[in-house]
């Protein structure tokens, strides 16, 4: 008589321990739908290091709209002028613009998209 010991006996289907998956990324739900969203959007990106920049380029050059966070950077003046140089000759090709908001921000947009550089400001 061949021993049982330390081998699995088979599961039945539909047994209480078969193990169920579900796969999550297949799930979607209503408020997640970036169909509605096609085109251009507002991208949010940090650079430490000029190089990083060539990451961001595509994004212009693909219609979006993004803010950078320099702080890293901000105490470099040299990198400084090369980055915003840069962003200014990108801008120029696409037809966009591109200026300093708040500390150590910057917004580089593009499809003729023009940055008003006046605040609204709340009343007294």
């Amino acid at each position: 008589m061949p021993s049982t010991i330390g081998k699995k006996k088979p599961h039945a289907k539909g047994s209480a321990r078969e193990e169920q998956y579900l796969d999550l990324g297949a799930m979607g739900y209503e408020d997640e739908s970036l169909a509605k969203f096609a085109g251009s959007s507002i991208k949010i990106a940090e650079i430490y290091r000029f190089e990083d920049l060539k990451n961001l380029t595509k994004f212009l050059y693909e219609g979006h709209t993004i803010i950078i966070d320099y702080s890293s950077l901000a105490n470099d003046e040299l990198v400084m002028r090369r980055i915003t140089n840069e962003l200014k000759a990108i801008t120029d090709d696409t037809n966009g613009d591109v200026a300093g908001i708040g500390h150590h921000m910057l917004l580089a947009t593009s499809n003729g998209i023009m940055v008003d550089r006046n605040k609204i400001r709340g009343s007294y």
